[in-house]
């Protein structure tokens, strides 16, 4: 089944609120209530049918989303910009068999 185009872009949304509010509550226990008053925001929204009033929802979310951002980010270390990715690409890439 094909999702539709403002679905995903409602997910992504979510998924970035989420990632967000984790790079400012790295604790996981007091981020929960955080994550769980992102997700009661968004339920609330859920049923509008008024695509003017979506539009404004999805505007305004993503201009929060922007104030917010935090300036150093979480990253997974092995993921590209942390702290080991491609650490050992050198010896990899140098090893004799």
């Amino acid at each position: 089944m094909a999702m539709s185009a403002h679905r995903n872009h409602v997910r992504s949304l979510y998924k970035r609120a989420l990632n967000t509010s984790l790079d400012w509550y790295p604790n996981r226990l007091t981020w929960r209530p955080i994550a769980l008053q992102i997700r009661a925001e968004f339920e609330a929204n859920r049923g509008e049918a008024s695509p003017v009033r979506v539009q404004q929802l999805l505007r305004d979310t993503e201009d929060v989303l922007e104030e917010y951002q935090h300036p150093l980010p979480y990253k997974y270390p092995t993921a590209p910009g942390g702290t080991k990715y491609e650490r050992n690409q050198w010896f990899e890439n140098n090893q004799t068999m």
